[in-house]
Parts: structure tokens; C-alpha cells; sequence
């Protein structure tokens, strides 16, 4: 739950808003936005927690595309992985951190979110027990900040010209293209709903605790995210977030004043180090699973005391190529419409399990839950990539170059 929770809050929750008020301003449709979110994710962690159970193999996505589809999808899935699902998260988080301490006056940029990384991805590269203790650590601060943030954005009064708007308007801007491109920052603010699917082998009773850990925390974290946008609503104006990536210490000078958004902005780069942790610790055991069975994948299936130590730097490694290479928003798309793309094909895979094999959910309504899921994924991409062709053209590259590498593993394996 510590890994579901830690993934999933981060990055997107303190970024994304500014982008999504820039066309959408009544709160109601803030509101939404975040509760479609919250019940798509939801949706799928019903979905794979029946795929844990069904597969019981550490690997998420890899194995169940493998399995359930052909290995082509397991290996796009895995490559996707690599290069966008879990390095440009650790990116994003990164940079974050930076633009977050900016506001005490310090000049950070890219050199800071490279160090962040790499201090990182040391902490968690000498024992599966140190990196428990360190990431559930930084969880609990992640948690209890959250949970501190939103009691005093409530209990504060509201400013005067602040950004809620209750009218009507709401039903204009859910019909509009930009409600819909909005769901992809939404979509990624819930990645990691997936996140303990992964490292299913490693999980003690996972007919149990795999449910139990994505589907409590994805309503642990569904709930935080409607209140923290709301209390960004209620402290700042929509003119002063437009576009702008700090959203949360924007918000907290409403009510805290300018020492305790200070505050707000140190905790929020702090509790990003739980982010960054979980994301490298989950992508490098997908790769880790993907080297066993690839050849080019080969070299990464390395471990030292229960940690595939090569697989992890390899994940660091890119996430500073993506830092070094592009700007924040652009990343921000890029991985967003990557993300959809494939968690919507990987959710499919629950219609290949015979109904006798369900464990949890038996009747059904079941088939609610991945219908739902693949019907807004599709909708999500079709007008991500309508707002933005630049950087979906971009992502679909990178599947494409994908297929490429799976062709030439596949003729070597073949030769073998």
C-alpha cells in the first residue's frame, strides 16, 4: 500500500492543476475531472487485482500482456516501461523538486534534480531492508503532509478573488475537447494505482493483500486529490495558477502566508523523494523481469542481494537523458499519452481469464469495471493527441521504434 500510495501522490497532484484551469475554470468541473480519475483508477486496480492473482508473477504489465495477448505487447509494454512509465515519473518528480525550492531563492535547475536521483537510486541499491525502511519512511511523511495540508486548506477562510466558481457553467466545459485532453494530467496524477501488481512475488499472501493494497489506497488517494484541489481553488485565484507548475505554494501564500508556503514547498519537494523511490524501485523490477526472458534486455539481469542493482541505474540513467533533453510540460505530455496508451491495452488482458479462474470478483458485474476503463482510455488518447499531436507523434515513435527491437530480439533469439 506504501508503494500504490507513494507512486500515485506526487508529481501530478502538485502540478497539474495550472495546466487544466487555463480552459477549465468552474470548480465543479475541477472536481470531476478528479473523481473520473479516481473511479477509472479504482476500476483498474479491480482489474489487476484479479491479473496478480490469476498470474502471481512479479512484472506487472510484462507478463500480463505476454501471457494473456503475445509477448510483442509485453515487450512494447516493457520498453514503454523504460523509457516513459517509470523513468520520466522520476524526471518529473525531480524537476519538481527544484521549481518547489526555487521560492527560497535558490538557484536550482537540472543539476539538483540529477543529484536528487542519484542519491536515490544509491539508497536503494545495497539491501531490499534499507530500501523498505527508507521508502516507507518517506511515505509516512508523504501521508501525514498531505493529510496536514488539507486540514489547515479547510479550516483556513477562503481569499477574497480566490478561484471557486460553483455556477453552471460546468456543463458548457464538460462537453469541451480541453475537459477531455485535461483527463491525461488527471490520468497521470493516478499512475501507480498499478504499482504493487508488480512485484506480486514479493508480496506475502497476494490473494489477500494485492487487492487489499490497490484498491485501499486508490480510494485513500482519490480522496486526497479532490480535497487538495479544492483547497488550491480556495486560497489562490485562476489567474495566478494558469500555467504554472507550483500550484500548491501559489496556494499556500493565500492562507499561510509567505514563511508557511516556505514550509508547504519544502515538504512537497521532501515527500517527492517517496515518489522517485517508488517509481525506481517498481520500473527496475519490470525490467529486471523483461531481461530474463530478452536478449537485449540481457545485461540488466544482474541482482545483488534480492536487488537487480543494474536494472535500477539503467532507470536513473534515462531519467537524467529525459531531464537533460526536454522541459517539464513536455514531459509531462509525452509520458501521459504513453501511460494511457498502455494501461488500456494492459487492462484488456483481463477479458483472457476464464471467469472459473476469478478469485475475487466472480459475478458479472465484473466486466463493468474493464469496459468502463478501456472506453475512457481510448476517449483520453483520441483528444490528447488531437491538443497535442507534437508530443503523442513522439510517443507513438517510441512504440514504433519498440516493434523495431522486438523484430531484431525476436531474429536473434530465433538464430540462438
Amino acid at each position: 500500500m506504501a508503494l500504490v500510495v507513494s507512486n500515485m501522490i506526487g508529481t501530478g497532484v502538485f502540478t497539474s492543476l495550472g495546466y487544466q484551469v487555463a480552459s477549465l475554470t468552474n470548480t465543479y468541473t475541477i472536481i470531476l475531472l478528479w473523481s473520473v480519475g479516481g473511479v477509472l483508477a479504482l476500476f483498474g486496480a479491480f482489474c489487476y487485482s484479479e491479473l496478480g492473482n490469476y498470474y502471481k508473477e512479479t512484472g506487472g504489465d510484462y507478463i500480463y500482456l505476454s501471457r494473456g495477448f503475445h509477448p510483442v505487447f509485453g515487450y512494447l509494454s516493457s520498453w514503454v516501461s523504460l523509457i516513459v512509465g517509470f523513468s520520466a515519473p522520476v524526471s518529473l518528480a525531480a524537476l519538481a523538486m527544484s521549481k518547489y525550492l526555487q521560492i527560497f531563492g535558490l538557484g536550482l535547475g537540472k543539476g539538483f534534480a540529477i543529484g536528487v536521483i542519484i542519491l536515490i537510486a544509491l539508497s536503494q541499491s545495497f539491501s531490499l531492508r534499507t530500501s523498505s525502511d527508507f521508502h516507507n519512511l518517506f511515505t509516512l511523511l508523504k501521508v501525514v503532509f498531505v493529510l496536514a495540508l488539507i486540514g489547515l486548506g479547510l479550516y483556513m477562510a477562503p481569499d477574497a478573488g480566490n478561484g471557486l466558481n460553483f455556477s453552471n457553467s460546468w456543463i458548457k466545459e464538460i462537453k469541451m475537447p480541453e475537459f477531455a485532453s485535461s483527463l491525461v494530467f488527471v490520468a497521470f496524477a493516478y499512475t501507480g494505482w498499478n504499482s504493487a501488481s508488480y512485484i506480486v512475488g514479493e508480496i506475502k499472501n497476494p490473494s489477500k493483500n494485492l487487492p487489499k493494497s490497490l484498491i485501499v489506497g486508490t480510494l485513500f488517494v482519490t480522496m486526497v486529490y479532490v480535497f487538495i484541489n479544492y483547497i488550491f481553488l480556495k486560497h489562490a485565484s485562476i489567474l495566478s495558477l494558469i500555467n504554472q507548475e507550483d500550484v500548491a505554494s501559489i496556494a499556500a501564500k493565500g492562507f499561510l502566508g509567505l514563511s508557511g508556503a516556505k514550509w508547504v514547498s519544502f515538504f512537497i519537494a521532501l515527500q517527492l523523494i517517496a515518489t522517485i523511490s517508488g517509481y525506481l524501485w517498481i520500473g527496475s523490477r519490470v525490467s529486471f523481469a523483461t531481461s530474463k526472458e530478452n536478449k537485449l534486455w540481457g545485461f540488466m539481469n544482474r541482482s545483488r542481494n534480492e536487488i537487480p542493482y543494474l536494472a535500477l541505474w539503467v532507470h536513473a540513467s534515462i531519467a537524467i537523458v529525459i531531464i537533460l533533453t526536454g522541459e517539464f510540460e513536455q514531459i509531462f505530455i509525452y509520458a501521459s499519452f504513453l501511460l494511457q496508451i498502455l494501461s488500456t491495452i494492459a487492462v484488456a488482458t483481463v477479458f483472457t481469464i476464464p471467469s472459473l479462474k476469478r478469485r475475487i470478483f466472480k459475478g458479472n458485474y465484473f466486466w463493468v469495471f474493464p469496459t468502463v476503463f478501456l472506453a475512457f482510455g481510448v476517449y483520453i488518447c483520441y483528444f490528447t493527441f488531437i491538443a497535442h499531436p507534437k508530443e503523442s507523434i513522439i510517443g507513438l515513435s517510441t512504440i514504433l521504434l519498440g516493434l523495431v527491437l522486438y523484430a531484431f530480439d525476436t531474429k536473434h533469439k530465433t538464430s540462438a
